[in-house]
C-alpha cells in the first residue's frame, strides 16, 4: 500500500540537480555524462525554493545541438502522482519549461532529435567576424574561438538568438528577453571552432553579449552592455573578458559615444569588468603612483573615459583598486590614508543625510522622525568597517590577477 505521508520526500526534486543540460556535438555525446551541466538558478522556472514537486527519481534533460542550439526536452521519472489516486497536483514540469522557449522550437521525441544532431555539423556563425583568439586548455590542447557581430538586420538571426536566450533564466537572475523589434540592439557572439569526427570545420555556442545603445543629449549615444554569459563547458577561458573588450574595442574609435555602462552587474561580471579596466588604466599617466597618492582626480575620468569609454562611476573604482596596487598595506601610514579615503567615499550618502538633518534643524523643522530612521554613529562605523572589508577583499582578487598577468 502506498503511503503518501511517508512518501512525500521521496517526490519532491530539486531543480539544480534534476535538470540536466547538454551541448551535443555528436550522437555519443547523448549519453556521456562527462558533457553533462546543470543550472546555477531555477526560481524563474519553477518558484523561490527551487523545487519540482509530484515525480520520484525525476530527471529533466534540456539538450541543444552545440552550434544551432535546436532543443530536446524530456521529463523521465519511475513515478508520479496523480490528482486521480492522491488528490495531488504534480508541477507541470514540461509548461513551465516551454514558457521560457521561443513557441515550438523544441523536440520531444529523441529520433527526431538525432536526426537534427546529424544535421547540425553544417551550421554556420550569424553575423561578421571581428575577433578570433586561441586558448590553451587544461589538457595542454589549442582550442579557437571566434566572435561575430550582428545586429537586428542579420538574416535569420533572431531565432537562433531566441534559442540562446533561454539558458539567462537558468544562469542570470532577474533575468528579461529583449525586444526584438528594437533596432538599438546589439549583439556579439562567442563561437568555438573545432574538427569533428570526420574531419570538418563545425562551430559550437559558447557565450554571447547584449548592448542597448542609449540616447544621449544632445546627439550623442551610451551604450549599455546588458547581458553578458558564458555557457558553463566554456567558462574558465577568458571568454568573458574577451567578450567585454571587444565591446569596448568596438566603441573605441565612435566619437558620439560618451561611455560604456553595465546593467546591474552580477559580482561575477563586475570583478571581470574591473580587472579589464584596471588592466587599461595601469600605465596612464594619471594612474600612476604618485597621483593615485593625491586621491581621485577630473583627469582620471578623462583619460578612463577616452581610453575606453569608462564612466566615472568605474573609474572611480579602478582608482581604488591601482591605488591599493601601489598601497604598502605594512605601511600603517600609507594604508590608513588608503582606508580612510575609501570609507569617506562609502559614508558619503550617510555624511550628507546627517549634515541636511543638521541644516533643517537649524532651521526650525522637526526633524525627529527621520532621526529616529537613521542608524546610530557606532552601529554605521561597524557597518562602515565591514563594508570596507568586502570591497578590500574583491579588489584584491582583481590585484592579484593584474599581478598574475603583468
Amino acid at each position: 500500500m502506498f503511503d503518501l505521508e511517508k512518501e512525500l520526500p521521496n517526490y519532491v526534486a530539486d531543480a539544480l540537480t534534476a535538470v540536466e543540460f547538454k551541448l551535443v556535438r555528436d550522437i555519443g555525446d547523448l549519453d556521456d555524462d562527462s558533457v553533462s551541466f546543470h543550472p546555477v538558478m531555477a526560481h524563474q522556472i519553477f518558484g523561490e525554493n527551487e523545487k519540482i514537486f509530484g515525480y520520484k527519481d525525476l530527471k529533466v534533460k534540456l539538450y541543444f545541438t552545440a552550434g544551432p542550439l535546436n532543443i530536446f526536452l524530456s521529463v523521465e521519472y519511475s513515478h508520479k502522482l496523480s490528482f486521480d489516486e492522491h488528490n495531488i497536483t504534480p508541477d507541470d514540469i514540461t509548461s513551465l519549461i516551454t514558457e521560457k522557449l521561443p513557441a515550438g522550437c523544441y523536440y520531444t521525441n529523441i529520433d527526431e532529435f538525432c536526426n537534427v544532431v546529424r544535421k547540425a555539423d553544417t551550421f554556420q556563425p550569424f553575423g561578421e567576424k571581428i575577433v578570433q583568439f586561441d586558448v590553451k586548455s587544461d589538457s595542454g590542447d589549442e582550442r579557437r574561438f571566434e566572435i561575430y557581430f550582428c545586429d537586428p538586420t542579420t538574416p535569420k538571426f533572431f531565432p537562433y538568438h531566441a534559442r540562446f536566450e533561454s539558458f539567462i533564466m537558468w544562469y542570470i537572475d532577474a533575468a528579461s528577453y529583449i525586444e526584438q523589434d528594437d533596432h538599438r540592439w546589439l549583439f556579439f557572439f562567442c563561437y568555438e571552432k573545432y574538427l569533428n569526427r570526420d574531419g570538418n570545420t563545425c562551430y559550437a555556442s559558447a557565450g554571447y553579449g547584449t548592448v542597448y545603445q542609449y540616447y544621449a543629449y544632445p546627439e550623442h549615444v551610451r551604450p549599455r552592455i546588458s547581458q553578458l554569459i558564458v555557457l558553463p563547458p566554456f567558462q574558465k577561458l577568458g571568454i568573458g573578458s574577451r567578450l567585454i573588450r571587444t565591446i569596448y574595442d568596438h566603441y573605441e574609435s565612435n566619437k558620439s559615444v560618451l561611455d560604456i555602462t553595465v546593467e546591474d552587474p552580477s559580482e561575477d561580471f563586475q570583478s571581470i569588468r574591473n580587472y579589464i579596466d584596471a588592466k587599461l588604466c595601469i600605465d596612464l599617466p594619471a594612474f600612476q603612483p604618485e597621483k593615485l597618492r593625491k586621491g581621485f582626480s577630473k583627469d582620471m575620468v578623462a583619460e578612463a573615459k577616452a581610453k575606453a569609454k569608462i564612466n566615472s562611476l568605474q573609474c572611480r573604482r579602478i582608482y581604488e583598486i591601482l591605488r591599493l596596487y601601489h598601497t604598502n598595506v605594512n605601511n600603517e601610514e600609507e594604508y590608513r590614508a588608503y582606508r580612510l579615503d575609501v570609507k569617506k567615499r562609502l559614508n558619503m550618502m550617510y555624511t550628507l543625510h546627517k549634515r541636511n538633518l543638521e541644516r533643517a534643524e537649524r532651521r526650525g523643522m522637526d526633524v525627529t522622525a527621520a532621526k529616529v530612521g537613521m542608524t546610530p554613529l557606532a552601529e554605521r562605523l561597524e557597518q562602515l568597517h565591514e563594508e570596507f572589508n568586502v570591497l578590500e577583499h574583491e579588489y584584491q582578487r582583481v590585484i592579484r590577477k593584474l599581478k598574475e598577468y603583468n
